[in-house]
């Protein structure tokens, strides 16, 4: 599984504009929400895919967002189901939904109410590339999914590399950045 593909997708030119067009907001402030809750949610998955309570239904998750057509992913998040997005935000996110929110929310300047708005947009994104690489790798099994999420992640400090494609080394032009077109 590589995260950087994966990474590469959720956070592209296509990928931030869309959401943005959906949301109503800028794309810095998509770029911003994005970058403070996306490795909560990434640890949220690891955390589902590896607890024996929700591991199974975690696996099912998967599987099942792993049949939606990512390969455009503008049209993918402009149709996207947002009411599903926000059930996926409450799973991978549980007790910490409001505070992960909140701090995305307040990083970004906006209210909490867009914030969650762009998280629920995200997250159909994240379970469908989630459940593809993990369909290719396991074969959508609990206890395969668990393994690979714990490999996929746990080497791998995602929060730095999140920053690091949104926002460079300097917090102004990363490889999204190159990817829109700067320089």
């Amino acid at each position: 599984m590589d995260i950087n593909a994966l990474m590469s997708t959720m956070l592209s030119g296509d990928s931030i504009e869309s959401m943005s067009r959906v949301a109503g907001v800028s794309q810095e402030q998509v770029k911003s929400v994005l970058g403070s809750a996306l490795p909560q949610m990434l640890d949220g998955a690891k955390g589902q895919a590896t607890d024996e309570a929700t591991a199974e239904g975690f696996a099912n998750a998967l599987s099942d967002h792993a049949k939606a057509d990512t390969s455009d992913v503008k049209g993918f998040l402009t149709g996207v189901d947002q009411i599903d997005g926000g059930k996926i935000l409450a799973h991978l996110l549980g007790g910490g939904l409001n505070a992960t929110t909140q701090t995305a929310a307040s990083s970004s300047g906006l209210k909490p109410a867009q914030a969650a708005q762009i998280l629920a947009i995200a997250a159909p994104l994240l379970m469908s590339l989630l459940g593809q690489q993990a369909g290719q790798e396991s074969g959508n099994n609990a206890s395969g999914i668990g393994g690979l999420m714990s490999a996929f992640l746990g080497k791998t400090d995602t929060a730095k590399l999140i920053q690091l494609l949104l926002f460079g080394k300097k917090k102004k032009k990363g490889l999204l950045g190159l990817l829109l077109g700067g320089k």
